[in-house]
């Protein structure tokens, strides 16, 4: 039995998104997991966790943000295949190599297909879900997934857990994924397909990111260090450069937003039968421009 799990912090997000992806995608047997979120993310995750452990038949646990929605009704199928290597405990639909802290996009990026859907800029669009990574390399074997959407095996749901100290709700994703590795189990990017529902804003609040990623560093890297030591500073500046780039990366995503708003505009506009009609019109007139002009 393949279980889907998410918090639910906003009914409509429930509603538009979660919902009817699960809808799609699971199968007559699932288990939903669907819970209040509660005092931090990692502990709302926890709680499904411990959800779905209590499933003897639990073969996966799907566990979704919010605002992902599943497009894929094969994603049960995909997500057996992926988990046939009893050695894979974690499965994204985008992740890398060698990135930085909670940074991971800064490494070797491998994504699924999917969309990312956004809200404003003249009614919204959609731009490749991870385009912006700028992924390049094959799906496979990763250092750490993105936490918008996760496969988890028995294994991970039963032995691995979110750390609660991670209190900002950044870097839990790069925690977790670290976890496993260490116990000598694989993460892995898979063709898990989804579109994600978020604003072009990477980093929402660069504070609480700065203090994610200086989290996760101590943790793993600085545990042993004085906290007013040279590395802890450094520490900083390195939190400071990943998310002034996550910041440009939003920008980019920005202004190619209010391109594809400005061309779309441009497209309703010469498609009414008004422009159609004055196009003669309007060539005579560039005509006489160019002649006068001579």
């Amino acid at each position: 039995m393949i279980a889907f799990g998410t918090f639910v912090a906003e009914e409509e997000a429930w509603r538009r998104y979660t919902e009817p992806g699960i809808g799609r995608a699971a199968e007559p047997d699932s288990a939903i997991l669907a819970y209040a979120s509660v005092t931090s993310l990692p502990r709302s995750l926890n709680i499904i966790l411990d959800a779905a452990a209590r499933h003897d038949d639990l073969e996966a646990l799907v566990l979704m943000h919010p605002h992902t929605e599943l497009t894929d009704p094969g994603l049960c199928a995909r997500v057996r295949e992926t988990l046939a290597d009893p050695d894979v405990a974690v499965a994204g639909a985008a992740g890398a190599r060698g990135g930085k802290g909670i940074a991971w996009w800064e490494g070797e990026v491998s994504a699924a297909p999917g969309t990312l859907h956004y809200e404003g800029y003249g009614g919204g669009g959609e731009f490749p879900g991870f385009g912006w990574a700028g992924p390049s390399a094959p799906l496979g074997e990763v250092d750490v997934v993105d936490g918008s959407l996760m496969v988890l095996s028995p294994w991970a749901v039963r032995t691995v857990r979110f750390d609660e100290a991670l209190r900002v709700g950044y870097g839990f994703d790069t925690d977790f994924c670290r976890q496993v590795r260490a116990a000598g189990r694989k993460v892995v990017t898979a063709d898990l397909r989804a579109i994600f529902h978020h604003s072009l804003e990477l980093v929402e609040d660069l504070d609480l990111w700065i203090e994610g990623h200086q989290q996760v560093g101590r943790k793993w890297e600085d545990a042993a260090l004085d906290e007013d030591g040279w590395r802890v500073r450094a520490r900083r500046a390195e939190a400071e450069r990943e998310a002034a780039r996550a910041v440009a990366h939003g920008r980019r995503l920005a202004a190619d937003a209010r391109i594809d708003a400005l061309e779309r505009r441009l497209r309703e506009t010469t498609a009414t039968t008004s422009w159609r009609i004055t196009e003669p019109l309007r060539r005579a007139n560039a005509v006489r421009r160019r002649r006068n002009g001579s």
